[in-house]
């Protein structure tokens, strides 16, 4: 009897043990609310009305662990609807919370919205933004930073300090007068100046000795810019989730959309020092400084600046083909980064996108194969699920067609392993993003593109990321692994283009639907457009 009470009692024990374990072992879950709502500040020293979220300019800044269970329940108190994107994050088998507006309908006005996603195996420098009614020229973008668990190891010794810098151009003119301006037809005035963190002059306090890192990001409309720090160099680790080796930098181009991280050892005399940025690949250069400020300085920044690369396309492609995958490096999951040997793949399909800028009814529109992108008031996510027609045309892209516009979907098949060639015929730099993925980066070269151009590829250990730069009338060509089912867009980043149709969405289908490739639609899902009416979990 006492022995059977022992066993018993040691099998509570074990079963107990066991549940503690497995409550342990789940992903953690960070809840959030987020209030956005107009205000009005002077960051180029001219007072203009501002997007805040809790009250701040940029938005709060999201530092999540990698697997983290988001749950951001996002209140609109503008006056129009309202999504926002998250730049960079995979959203696996879950275009539900994509935030764009051909996977999810706008928030309305004083409603609410509960996005639910985790950035899924990922570690890096990422950003959020809002993805309608060109809002992004008013604020609404912030950092967001996904860091490694304790039992993944990362390439480079934990830094003394974690400085997030968002850097792009900014008008004095709001989102609203701004999109009358492209609604009319024609295309903005360059820019009014640079901002770091919303602000035209900042300041970053560092100890001497210590090493920081710097994660920087181009959340700009249009401009790429060039960024450095007087008299210190840049060691880069890590760029848009993907670890690199650890080239050292005088000055690195970031394009817009783009995000890196580097780290900066503070070996210099104590004083203060400029940090810069300056804009690339424009007629007009805008530049912005900060204040590296060392804590046991007594004196002012002094000295020129440091100067910009003068020379534009040639250097820069070259820094870009400089970047390397670091293959030896752990990953989100503790398996080496080069595991998979994308260069031993052949592609599926060759995908040919060249971007033009036709005037289409009498107005300025920007397209993608001659197809000017409008969005629908029904999510194409939305009537995917619902098998609602006539809401996108899967024919359009690859037919050579005349210019035209229309709500347009490339069709893709799950799992298929695809080369993808952006052409860019224009005289100005490009930027395009991939939401969904990330995608290996393995050529840049000028003129058109040929199959000839296939010799310069890197096949061994291109980067990983998930925006691409094409420098005029150059190509850039990337190989994506389709691994993520859903409806995803793909943009220009420069938002002027965007906003005027240079976008489409990748539909990657898999007829066999089931849990295992994607997630149900989601109970709180709203609905929009044709939508309306349907039913769902």
């Amino acid at each position: 009897m006492r022995n059977s009470s022992l066993s018993q009692l040691f099998l509570c024990f074990v079963i107990g043990l066991v549940s503690v374990c497995v409550v342990q072992a789940e992903d953690a879950y960070k809840f959030y609310t987020w209030t956005v709502t107009y205000g009005t500040l002077s960051p180029l020293g001219t007072s203009q009305q501002v997007i805040l979220i809790n009250g701040q300019f940029p938005g709060p800044r999201l530092d999540l662990v990698t697997n983290d269970n988001v749950i951001l329940n996002l209140i609109n108190k503008l006056d129009e609807p309202f999504l926002l994107t998250w730049n960079g994050i995979k959203q696996r088998k879950n275009s539900w919370q994509d935030g764009v507006l051909g996977t999810n309908c706008p928030i309305p006005p004083n409603s609410n919205y509960t996005y639910k996603f985790q950035p899924k195996d990922q570690i890096g420098t990422f950003t959020y933004f809002p993805s309608t009614a060109f809002h992004k020229a008013s604020g609404g973008f912030g950092g967001l930073n996904v860091y490694h668990r304790s039992v993944i190891s990362i390439p480079y010794p934990n830094p003394d300090g974690d400085f997030t810098l968002l850097i792009g151009d900014w008008y004095k003119t709001n989102h609203k007068a701004l999109r009358q301006t492209l609604d009319s037809g024609k295309s903005l005035a360059f820019p009014d100046g640079l901002l770091i963190n919303g602000q035209a002059h900042s300041t970053f306090t560092v100890n001497q000795g210590k090493t920081y890192m710097f994660r920087i990001s181009n959340v700009g409309l249009s401009t790429s810019i060039n960024f450095r720090i007087q008299g210190h160099t840049l060691k880069l680790v890590e760029v848009e989730g993907s670890h690199t080796l650890q080239n050292i930098y005088h000055s690195l181009d970031v394009h817009v959309g783009q995000s890196v991280a580097v780290l900066v050892t503070l070996d210099q005399p104590p004083k203060d020092y400029y940090i810069v940025a300056s804009t690339r690949f424009s007629e007009t250069v805008l530049t912005t400084t900060s204040v590296l400020h060392y804590s046991n300085s007594n004196s002012q920044p002094s000295g020129p600046l440091p100067a910009p690369p003068t020379d534009k396309n040639n250097w820069s492609t070259e820094q870009a083909r400089s970047y390397r995958w670091n293959l030896t490096a752990n990953a989100a999951r503790p398996n080496p980064q080069g595991s998979f040997h994308y260069g031993k793949i052949t592609p599926t399909r060759i995908i040919n996108l060249a971007n033009s800028a036709p005037s289409i009814n009498g107005k300025l529109r920007y397209a993608v194969n001659k197809v000017s992108y409008v969005n629908s008031d029904t999510p194409l996510k939305l009537a995917d699920y619902f098998n609602i027609p006539g809401i996108f045309n899967t024919n359009l892209l690859q037919s050579n067609g005349p210019e035209t516009v229309a709500t347009s979907v490339l069709p893709t098949s799950h799992h298929d392993f695809i080369e993808v060639v952006f052409q860019n015929n224009e005289n100005a730099i490009q930027s395009w993003h991939l939401d969904g993925y990330d995608f290996w980066v393995v050529g840049y070269g000028s003129g058109q593109w040929t199959s000839a151009s296939r010799s310069s590829y890197n096949l061994v250990d291109a980067l990983t990321r998930h925006t691409a730069q094409v420098y005029p009338k150059s190509w850039t060509v990337i190989l994506v692994s389709l691994d993520n089912q859903g409806m995803w867009n793909l943009r220009s980043a420069i938002w002027e283009r965007q906003y005027l149709g240079q976008q489409f969405y990748l539909r990657v289908w898999n007829a066999h639907q089931n849990l295992a490739n994607e997630y149900d639609i989601p109970h709180n899902a709203l609905l929009c457009g044709k939508a309306i009416g349907h039913h769902h979990p």
